[in-house]
């Protein structure tokens, strides 16, 4: 599918992430007023609220922009969702009619400040990268049994915490945990010292569910996707994690970046999952080309020195689908809400620049990176910003999500000081 081309001319650069054929909805505010739902394009954004308000988007009886969240959009299911995305383009395409009763309704993104743009109902994060499981289980198992034996036939994942996904540019605080080392004898509690990052993709429900969907019931069913960063206490979960898994290390925060992707506008860089060595059941079966051809990107920039791209990967690498992890999901009876988030897991590569967190890139902390400031890190130090990029590349167009980033904080000198 080649460019779209629209009258808002900084759209219609190749290397734009908002051209016509993204649309992304997200959420944001200009200087003291109340945040509320936009829609990028170019290096503008236009006001859903206001466009509502003047009578050019109406898609029911009731408001469905007055409220600085997407869920209520999402709710009203695909239907409603496809009329939208006509109804913008018409308005911002080249040569629209209404151009004129439109670019009133258009303000610089340069003077936003942009919001969480959605209502997290809850979220579920995923382990279900191929070559992420493989490396960490190597790690700590040896290669003959870096995979554990369920991993090849179900997508593993564990419930997170929902209150705390925050939206890009919110700084994260290194957290306090109980830390066991290997020569102690008992755990002490201490600030983290293994901080990591999980370079992932977050896949956003839009329909309810209640009770078992199929793999194309549970695509049907996506919205949209965001960038997503699971920050990893490496240490706090290698003291916790067995027998139940991640918990505290997994919770201070979750990034998303601020603008939901819709699966329309993927659509054209679908490509298939990779070759498996069992046959899934029946349940779990790829029903089409299930994945995204999206390029992804992190950088490091220790504080007041420039950013080191320290990893490049692509969401290809994937070895579960969203749609094969929305349908397991669901398996056990478990109602599904607009507004769930599951992480896909780390996406790495399979080659040493493609891995996806620190802990694969330092190897467990033996082999140190090298930023191009001079600096090494085998984990996060305090000061520093990781930001995520991620972009699908059409004929003549980019489809991009903005920035994934949040920048560490010194963990409280005292978290119980009152």
């Amino acid at each position: 599918m080649p460019l779209k081309t629209s009258w808002i001319r900084t759209a219609n650069s190749a290397d734009c992430p908002f051209p016509l054929n993204n649309l992304p909805y997200g959420v944001f505010s200009i200087g003291e007023e109340e945040p509320r739902c936009g829609v990028a394009i170019g290096d503008q954004i236009l006001d859903m609220a206001a466009a509502e308000e003047s009578g050019l988007i109406a898609l029911g009886d009731v408001p469905l922009f007055d409220v600085p969240y997407w869920n209520d959009l999402m709710a009203e299911g695909p239907a409603v969702w496809a009329a939208l995305r006509d109804r913008l383009t018409a308005l911002l395409a080249e040569g629209a009619a209404e151009r004129d009763s439109v670019e009133p309704l258009l303000v610089p993104m340069a003077e936003a400040t942009l919001h969480m743009p959605f209502v997290v109902s809850e979220y579920t994060d995923f382990y279900a990268g191929r070559n992420h499981a493989f490396n960490v289980g190597t790690m700590f198992r040896g290669p003959e049994n870096a995979l554990p034996p369920n991993w090849l036939h179900i997508p593993i994942g564990y419930n997170g915490r929902a209150s705390s996904v925050y939206v890009s540019g919110t700084e994260v605080r290194r957290p306090w945990g109980q830390l066991k080392s290997p020569d102690h004898d008992k755990p002490a509690f201490l600030p983290c010292r293994r901080f990591d990052f999980e370079l992932e993709i977050g896949a956003i429900v839009g329909v309810d569910s209640d009770g078992p969907i199929t793999v194309q019931e549970a695509d049907d069913n996506i919205f949209g996707y965001v960038l997503l960063n699971d920050w990893s206490a490496r240490d706090i979960q290698a003291w916790e994690y067995q027998p139940l898994g991640p918990f505290q290390a997994k919770a201070t925060a979750t990034t998303l970046s601020p603008w939901i992707v819709t699966k329309a506008a993927l659509e054209p860089f679908r490509v298939d999952t990779p070759p498996r060595e069992f046959e899934l059941l029946d349940h779990l079966k790829d029903c089409g080309p299930m994945l995204y051809d999206i390029d992804l990107a992190v950088t490091l920039a220790p504080q007041g020195q420039p950013a080191t791209t320290i990893s490049r990967t692509n969401y290809r690498e994937m070895y579960y689908s969203s749609a094969q992890q929305l349908a397991h999901h669901t398996t056990a009876g478990g109602p599904m809400n607009v507004g769930d988030l599951l992480g896909s897991g780390t996406i790495s590569g399979a080659t040493k620049p493609e891995r996806g967190s620190l802990l694969e890139l330092s190897w467990g902390g033996k082999e140190p990176l090298t930023l191009d400031s001079g600096e090494t890190r085998t984990f996060l130090e305090d000061g520093d910003t990781l930001a995520l990029t991620g972009a699908a590349k059409g004929d003549g167009y980019t489809i991009g999500f903005g920035s994934c980033s949040g920048t560490v904080l010194p963990a409280l000198e005292d978290p119980y000081a009152r």
